[in-house]
């Protein structure tokens, strides 16, 4: 009688935590510090392997939206820090390709030593599609080690304005989508701040940021806000989501952004309505270059630019 062949062991039948997905890099994992040495999980590491779990159902089906179900696609993670999110979605998608279909992840970070680490570890691990860039999220788009065209851009808790010039290199490298889980953010509630005795006396609606707490909240809200419009008049679909659940983290608010071209006038125009009616016009040069003004968001909506 012939022998039946067996399926592969999954994680519950070799002793690894049932998180750990089948065909993972067990290595990898106990490197990023996810699993202990003696490959067990605890209760930090699972909420932080469930986020970026989470994350890559995410990511996964906008790379096999792409040309050839994402053989060959560009990722860049911003704000990478120990790049637990550009090492996972590797092991988990780029690694099957073979080497010549070029896809290729790209880490950006400003701490040297953790750009250093990620590639010695990327390095150890045969993982040669990934690098390793020691540079802002600002100064990114213009650094020549990075390619012109970028397909996927991500941004896992790129803190304050770091998120928006993450946002601003997917607009520059025509991303096809970005996936932006967005951090603290500052700038915003620090104008609204500046001027809250000049808003009290013209609006009502400065209550809601009159107290400190408030304004805070009020900045974060705001800001989102702000980045989603300016995506949709950038040419993006947007759709906004939990990340996980609140017991996970507090930074919780998912961005998905898909290109389609077709800028919407009607997002221009409430993008610059509402920095009008919070005082937010000094933002609007630095932070929303590409959104069209009113008068002429007609003509941008005529004519959308062509998905490429």
């Amino acid at each position: 009688m012939k022998k039946q062949k067996q399926p592969p062991a999954k994680s519950t039948d070799t002793g690894l935590p049932p998180e750990v997905r089948e065909g993972q890099s067990i290595e990898l994992l106990k490197e990023l510090h996810i699993l202990t040495r003696d490959g067990k999980l605890n209760q930090d590491s699972r909420r932080k392997l469930k986020q970026v779990y989470h994350l890559f159902n995410f990511i996964e089906p906008l790379l096999k939206e792409l040309p050839d179900k994402g053989r060959g696609a560009t990722l860049a993670d911003h704000g990478a820090g120990k790049s637990y999110l550009g090492f996972i979605v590797y092991d988990l998608f780029f690694k099957a390709q073979e080497t010549g279909q070029g896809g290729h992840i790209y880490g950006v970070e400003t701490r040297a030593e953790l750009v250093e680490r990620s590639t010695e570890l990327a390095g150890r691990l045969g993982f040669g599609r990934m690098s390793f860039l020691n540079v802002s999220a600002a100064d990114a788009a213009t650094d020549a080690a990075l390619p012109e065209r970028i397909d996927i851009v991500t941004a896992l808790h790129a803190c304050d304005t770091a998120t928006d010039d993450a946002i601003a290199f997917g607009l520059e490298k025509k991303a096809r989508a970005m996936v932006i889980v967005p951090c603290c953010q500052a700038e915003v509630a620090s104008v609204l701040r500046g001027q809250k005795a000049l808003q009290l006396a013209r609006t009502p609606l400065a209550e809601l940021w009159r107290h400190p707490l408030h304004t805070r909240e009020m900045g974060s809200q705001l800001t989102n806000v702000l980045r989603c419009l300016y995506l949709e008049a950038c040419g993006y679909t947007v759709t906004v989501t939990e990340l996980v659940g609140w017991e996970h983290s507090m930074k919780n608010e998912l961005i998905v952004a898909r290109y389609t071209g077709q800028r919407k006038r009607s997002a221009a125009q409430r993008l610059h309505a509402l920095l009008d009616q919070f005082g937010l016009q000094s933002l609007a040069a630095e932070r929303y270059a590409r959104a069209p003004m009113p008068e002429a968001a007609s003509v941008e909506d005529a004519a959308p630019a062509a998905a490429e």
